[in-house]
C-alpha cells in the first residue's frame, strides 16, 4: 500500500494538470443557430391589424412560453415589446401564443410550457384610420434542447402598416457608418469555404477525466481522514449485522451511496451549463477566476501542510450522524455515507478543488466534471465493497501512522505547484510580465527542492510524528522528485534544452521569456499578430498563410507549439514556406478608441468590440464559423482556402502532411 501511494504521488501532478486541457480545442466546434423568425401583417380593416410572428425551430430545440415558470431557476420566458417609430398605435389585448399543455423539461426538471418545430404568435393593434404607422416589435427569447440552452437573443422587426413593409434586424439601432466600415473590414470573404466545410466532430475525453478523478479518489483514500475509516466501517457492517449476507449488502450499499453523493455534487454545474454554456467554457481566460483559483490552491496547500484544517461545520456531520443512527435501514446507510463525506472534507476538499479547478478551466463543461466526480467517488467507494466481500484482506492493510501525514504534506507541495499555473493564466492574458517562463519554472524548482527537503527529513511540519528512519517508499518519491528538479533546470537557460517537451502547455510559452528572443512568436518564429500586416507580407513574399487562432491561456495551443511545431521538419516548413499570423482571441488589451466599434451580429443584436481578443474572436466566427482554439487555416495570398482547416493535431507527422498538402496546392496555382 505504501509503495502504491508513492506511485500515485508521482503520477498525480501530471494527471491533475491534464484536467486543464482535456477537450480544449481538440475538435472543430460549430456555432448553433437553431431558430429563425419571420413576421407578417394581416389587415382586418382600415384601423385593425394583426401582427403575426412565426418561429421555426430545428428538431430537438424548443422555445419557451411567455408565461414565466413558477420555479426558483426558470427558463427565459419569451417576451414581446412594441414601440412606435412613426405615428401611434394601440395594443388590443396581449400577444397570443399557441395553446399547449405544459411538458416536463429535462433541463429545468419541471413542467414548463414550450413550443417545438413551429410557434405562431399574434398581436392585434389599432391605428388611426388611413394612418401609416410604423411599429418596432422586439422579441426577447432563448432556445434550449434537452441538454443546454443558448444565450438569450433579441429579434427585431420594423413594421410599416400602411405600406405593408417589414424589415428585420438592428441596422438602424446605434450602428454608425464607422461601425459598418469596421465590421466590413473584418469580413475577408474567404473563397473555398464551401469546398472545405468543416464538420462537427465530438471528441470524447470523458474516460480520461474519469480516470483522473479515480486516481484523485485513490489519493484521498491514503489520507489520514479516510484511510483509518476503512477497517472500522467494514468491520461495523460485517460484524454488526445479524448475518453475513445482510452485512455484505449494507457495506456494498454504503459504497454505492458514497459514489452517488460525489456524483450529485456536480449537478449544480449542469444547471449553470444549461442556462448559459459560456459560464463554464470561458473560465480558462477569465482573469478574476484564475486568481481566485490561485488563492484557493494556496489555502489548500497550507491546509495539507498542517497549519490549519479546512473543515465543514461540525454541526453538519453531527446532524447526519444522528440521522444515520435514528433512521436505520437504507436511508440510515445513506446518511452514514454522507457523514463520511463531511468529516473527511479536510482531506478530500483540496483534491476535489483540484479536480474542480482543472475541469472548469477546460472546454468539457459540467459533464466532464461529473465524470471526474464519478471517478473520485468510485475510488472512495470501492474499498468498502471489496473489503466487505473479502474481509481477510483487511489483515494486509498497513497500520495507520506517520506515512499518512507524509502523503498529505506531499499533496500540499503538489497543490502549491498547481496554484501557480492559474496565476500564470491570468498573467499571460493580461500581459503583466510577472511570471515569465523562467520565473515560473524557477518557482517549480523551489517547490521541488522543498518537497525533497521534506521527504529526506531536513524540514518538518506541525503534524509530523517523532523523527524516524526514512522509509524506502518515502526515499523513492524523494529520488523521483530530485530527477524532476534536474529535468526542470535547463528550462532556466536560453538554449534549445529549455523546451521541456514533457511539460508542454503547463509553463508559459517559450517566447514569454526574461531573455530577448527577438520575437514574441513561439520557438523564435516570425509571426504577425495583425491580419492586414500578415496578408501584406504574404503578398510581398508570394507565400501562403498559416492563420493561427490561439489564446494566451490555451494549453493545447502551447502543446502544439512546443511538441509539434518544434519538430525540425514542421519548424522548417513553418519558418521557410509560410507566413505565420497568430491571432489571440483572449487578449484583453483594449483597442485604440478609434478602432473600437459595435458589431451587428447576423441574427440581430450588437456586440461591442473593445479588445484585441474581441476583434479576433469575431473575425474567426465571422469568416470560419468556428470558435475553438487552437484552430489552423491555410490560405493563399488571395484569401482562398488551400485545404480543410484543423484544430488540435498532436500527431506531428499528420500535421506536417497537412502543411505540405496546403503548400502543394499553393504551388499548383498558375501564378506561383
Amino acid at each position: 500500500m505504501k509503495y502504491m501511494a508513492s506511485l500515485l504521488l508521482f503520477l498525480i501532478p501530471l494527471l491533475q494538470l491534464q484536467a486543464q486541457y482535456f477537450n480544449q480545442g481538440e475538435e472543430d466546434s460549430q456555432l448553433s443557430d437553431p431558430i429563425t423568425w419571420e413576421a407578417s401583417v394581416e389587415k382586418e380593416n382600415d384601423s385593425i391589424y394583426t401582427l403575426v410572428f412565426t418561429a421555426d425551430l430545428e428538431e430537438g430545440w424548443h422555445l419557451y412560453s411567455q408565461k414565466e415558470a413558477d420555479i426558483d431557476i426558470a427558463p427565459i420566458a419569451t417576451t414581446f415589446s412594441y414601440s412606435a417609430n412613426e405615428g401611434n398605435f394601440e395594443l388590443i389585448g396581449d400577444t397570443e401564443e399557441p395553446d399547449v399543455a405544459p411538458i416536463y423539461d429535462q433541463v429545468f426538471e419541471a413542467d414548463i410550457t414550450y413550443f417545438e418545430e413551429e410557434a405562431v404568435f399574434t398581436q392585434k393593434v389599432k391605428v388611426p384610420t388611413q394612418s401609416n404607422s410604423k411599429i418596432i416589435a422586439e422579441i426577447y427569447f432563448s432556445v434550449c434542447d434537452d441538454e443546454k440552452c443558448l444565450p438569450p437573443e433579441t429579434e427585431r422587426f420594423n413594421i410599416s402598416l400602411g405600406e405593408n413593409e417589414i424589415t428585420e434586424g438592428f441596422t438602424d439601432l446605434k450602428i454608425s457608418e464607422k461601425d459598418k466600415k469596421l465590421t466590413q473590414a473584418l469580413n475577408i470573404e474567404v473563397s473555398g469555404m464551401e469546398e472545405f466545410a468543416t464538420q462537427e466532430e465530438e471528441g470524447n475525453n470523458f474516460l480520461n477525466i474519469f480516470l483522473l478523478g479515480f486516481v484523485g479518489g485513490l489519493i484521498a483514500l491514503l489520507t489520514p481522514c479516510v484511510f483509518p475509516m476503512i477497517p472500522l466501517t467494514v468491520s461495523f457492517f460485517t460484524k454488526g449485522a445479524k448475518n453475513r449476507k445482510k452485512g455484505l449488502v449494507n457495506a456494498i450499499l454504503y459504497g454505492f451511496f458514497i459514489f452517488v453523493i460525489y456524483l450529485l455534487l456536480s449537478l449544480p454545474f449542469h444547471l449553470l451549463d444549461s442556462v448559459n454554456p459560456e459560464i463554464l467554457n470561458n473560465i480558462s481566460t477569465n482573469v478574476t477566476l484564475n486568481i481566485v483559483f490561485f488563492i484557493i490552491f494556496i489555502i489548500f496547500a497550507f491546509s495539507f501542510f498542517g497549519y490549519y484544517e479546512i473543515t465543514l461545520p461540525s454541526s453538519w456531520s453531527n446532524k447526519m450522524d444522528d440521522k444515520a443512527s435514528s433512521v436505520g435501514g437504507f436511508v440510515g446507510i445513506f446518511f452514514m455515507a454522507l457523514t463520511l463525506a463531511l468529516v473527511s472534507f479536510s482531506c478530500t476538499g483540496p483534491i476535489l478543488g483540484s479536480l474542480l479547478g482543472g475541469s472548469l478551466t477546460s472546454d468539457g463543461g459540467a459533464m466532464q466534471l461529473s465524470m471526474g466526480m464519478g471517478g473520485f467517488g468510485l475510488a472512495l467507494a470501492l474499498p468498502f465493497a471489496l473489503f466487505a466481500l473479502f474481509p481477510n484482506w483487511l489483515n494486509s492493510l498497513p497500520k495507520s501512522g506517520g506515512w499518512l501525514n507524509t502523503v498529505k504534506v506531499t499533496l500540499g507541495f503538489i497543490e502549491l505547484g498547481l496554484a501557480f499555473k492559474f496565476l500564470s493564466n491570468a498573467d499571460l492574458v493580461e500581459h503583466w510580465g510577472i511570471l515569465k517562463r523562467e520565473i515560473f519554472i524557477g518557482i517549480w524548482i523551489l517547490i521541488g527542492l522543498g518537497l525533497m527537503a521534506y521527504l529526506f527529513g531536513f524540514i518538518r511540519f506541525p503534524h509530523d510524528g517523532p523523527k524516524k528512519k526514512i522509509s524506502k517508499a518515502r526515499f523513492g518519491v524523494g529520488v523521483i522528485t530530485f530527477f524532476f528538479v534536474l529535468y526542470l533546470i535547463p528550462g532556466l537557460t536560453n538554449t534549445s534544452a529549455a523546451n521541456l517537451k514533457l511539460l508542454s502547455g503547463f509553463p508559459p510559452p517559450l517566447f514569454y521569456s526574461i531573455y530577448d528572443k527577438g520575437t514574441e512568436a513561439p520557438l523564435g518564429l516570425k509571426a504577425y499578430k495583425d491580419w492586414d500586416q500578415g496578408l501584406e507580407a504574404a503578398r510581398k513574399q508570394n507565400k501562403p498563410i498559416i492563420l493561427d487562432f490561439t489564446g494566451w491561456a490555451c494549453v493545447n495551443c502551447r502543446k502544439m507549439e512546443e511538441q509539434v511545431w518544434s519538430n525540425p521538419e514542421v519548424f522548417d516548413v513553418l519558418n521557410d514556406e509560410y507566413i505565420l499570423i497568430s491571432l489571440y482571441v483572449d487578449d484583453r488589451e483594449e483597442l485604440a478608441e478609434e478602432k473600437q466599434f459595435n458589431y451587428l451580429k447576423p441574427k440581430g443584436g450588437i456586440k461591442p468590440i473593445e479588445t484585441i481578443g474581441d476583434k479576433w474572436a469575431t473575425f474567426q466566427t465571422l469568416n470560419f464559423q468556428n470558435n475553438s482554439q487552437p484552430f489552423y487555416v491555410l490560405l493563399d495570398n488571395e484569401v482562398k482556402l488551400l485545404n480543410k482547416p484543423v484544430g488540435y493535431t498532436p500527431d506531428d507527422s499528420k500535421y506536417l502532411n497537412w502543411l505540405k498538402e496546403g503548400l502543394a496546392k499553393f504551388h499548383q496555382a498558375p501564378n506561383n
